[in-house]
């Protein structure tokens, strides 16, 4: 064991009922799951930990846990939004500086904030939005200032006291732009394989995934998100089951594996591989149903494919076979076809060989998307920052 040493700040040792509060039990469900609702059950039934069990019948008063027909323990929806709130802060609190928060994309006319530049007036543009600088600007430039020497019968109105004014074209109309807001539907593909428990890979991403529901809920509700688990098969996850998520554990220690199981009996199958294959195709699925302008794909993984299905069998392939690869690759080649944009981030603490870099790589260039190659510690910017800078859609570039 290890021993660190600092200055003491002068501030009270908080005592046990503030060092086991709501913020650090939930800390524990976030990084342990199932385990830890069923440390909590033990811990309320212990005659020795009355403070804590004292704590945890508050929590249950207060509507944070809840107990089912059977009398298990569980996370209450009051819980899980609190959850999602905190996680959301923390993530803000580390974004880095010249974040934009928003999808955005250019337009003229009205919605959204003013930026800089224009656009020429057409046809059915809003002339409230006219930007009269610009506008001004341009009918002095083409028709020149006006003297009062040379005054046409357009430039003098009957019965005005013969000033001279300004003429105007409709060419010299100038637009302001805006920063308007679209819609976005993202599905989030977390790797649930056996690795993803190392170095709090897991745990990061599901911060992270919590943080997203609630920025979507609370700000962008015209936005959907959903979560898809992928292992030696795939699931979507739902909302109040991802608190509770965890990695699946490696059962097979085998130096070789080729395992091929049909489909509908995958879950009798070792679960620990990674069917990203199969995660692309129910990613397809959820997002064919979305009527979002814009639809995205976010792979959160630490390795290459080691499963894929062919036919009505999933193949369960260790060391990674180039088949599972090619199937992935042409999944993936399917789903930018449909209108999705394929991001990926790389999780790669651990790794000397780097070999399964070279399929993020393939991925990437395949589906023209994007790859971030990145530490579990900066992945919450790295995917906050990916989701909203959005889609940039760019009417007119000035």
């Amino acid at each position: 064991m290890k021993y660190f040493y600092g200055e003491y700040d002068g501030e009270e040792f908080p005592t046990q009922d503030k060092l086991f509060g709501f913020d650090q039990l939930m800390e524990f469900i976030m990084e342990y799951g199932e385990q830890a609702m069923k440390a909590i059950e033990q811990m309320m039934q212990d005659p020795k930990n009355e403070q804590q069990s004292d704590l945890l019948e508050q929590l249950l008063k207060d509507g944070m846990l809840d107990k089912d027909g059977k009398g298990k323990l569980q996370l209450t929806p009051r819980a899980i939004s609190k959850m999602q709130r905190k996680a959301l802060m923390e993530v803000f609190a580390n974004l880095r500086t010249g974040t934009r928060e928003g999808h955005e994309k250019i337009t003229p006319g009205l919605g959204g904030e003013r930026i800089e530049g224009t656009k020429p007036y057409e046809f059915g543009d809003p002339v409230s939005e006219l930007d009269l600088h610009q506008t001004l600007h341009n009918a002095l430039a083409r028709h020149g200032l006006p003297g009062e020497k040379n005054l046409s019968a357009e430039a003098v109105s009957p019965g005005s006291s013969g000033k001279a004014k300004i003429k105007f074209d409709e060419k010299d109309f100038e637009l302001h732009l805006h920063e308007g807001m679209t819609s976005c539907s993202t599905v989030v593909l977390l790797d649930m394989s056996g690795s993803m428990m190392r170095y709090g890979r897991f745990h990061s991403a599901k911060k992270v995934a919590m943080a997203m529901q609630a920025l979507v809920r609370s700000r962008f509700p015209q936005d959907s998100i959903d979560f898809v688990g992928f292992y030696s098969g795939a699931n979507k996850i739902p909302e109040t089951a991802l608190p509770l998520t965890m990695p699946k554990p490696v059962t097979v220690y085998d130096y070789k594996v080729r395992l091929k199981v049909p489909v509908n009996q995958i879950a009798k199958a070792p679960q620990h591989f990674t069917n990203l294959h199969m995660g692309l195709q129910l990613a397809r699925r959820i997002l064919r149903k979305r009527s979002s302008e814009n639809k995205q794909i976010f792979i959160i993984t630490d390795g290459q494919p080691t499963a894929h299905v062919e036919g009505d069998y999933v193949y369960l392939l260790y060391p990674p076979d180039p088949k599972s690869t090619v199937a992935t690759l042409k999944e993936a080649i399917i789903a930018v076809k449909e209108g999705c944009r394929i991001s990926t981030f790389a999780l790669i603490e651990d790794y000397w060989g780097m070999d399964w870099v070279g399929f993020v790589d393939q991925l990437t260039k395949l589906t023209k998307g994007v790859a971030f190659y990145t530490s579990s510690g900066e992945l919450a910017s790295c995917i906050m920052e990916s989701y909203l800078s959005g889609r940039k859609k760019k009417a007119y570039i000035a």
